[in-house]
């Protein structure tokens, strides 16, 4: 029983262990393939959030500049640099980018719904309690079955 018991106990530390080398290979290889896009011109985001053009990047001081509007340039370690951003990233989908174009984008379906001819439903006409519906004309309420 105690030596099944530490073979298994063995097994899943082997498996820990696997796990662990390859996440880490894995972390190095996407940390290689991000500093390989990370040349002066690009659109970046930062760790924090913040979105702008890479100016330059100094390796041996560790540092960054980034423009995040005409003539604004932050300064910023240069390992806050998460990612670079492509136009499909730019644009999540086709997901608003604020609380006003959400509003804006619902108003303008609410109207080309309402403008849309409007076809007839066939719930307008909900059974009272007690009401069976005729099978042969969906959508209309029979008399009332009082048994």
């Amino acid at each position: 029983m105690d030596q099944l018991f530490n073979i298994a106990l063995l097994a899943v530390l082997a498996v820990l262990v696997f796990f662990m080398f390859r996440n880490n290979r894995k972390r190095k290889a996407d940390a290689e393939a991000l500093k390989a896009q990370i040349v002066p011109g690009v659109e970046v985001m930062t760790n924090f959030g913040l979105f702008g053009t890479l100016l330059s990047i100094d390796e041996a001081s560790n540092v960054a500049e980034i423009e995040t509007s005409p003539g604004n340039v932050v300064r910023v370690h240069r390992q806050t640099v998460a990612k670079v951003v492509t136009p499909t990233d730019a644009v999540a989908g086709d997901a608003p980018r604020s609380v006003e174009e959400a509003i804006e984008r619902a108003n303008r379906e609410e109207a080309e719904r309402s403008q849309a001819p409007s076809l007839e439903k066939q719930d307008d006409v909900a059974p009272e309690f007690g009401e069976r519906i005729d099978p042969s004309q969906p959508g209309t309420p029979s008399k009332k079955v009082d048994e």
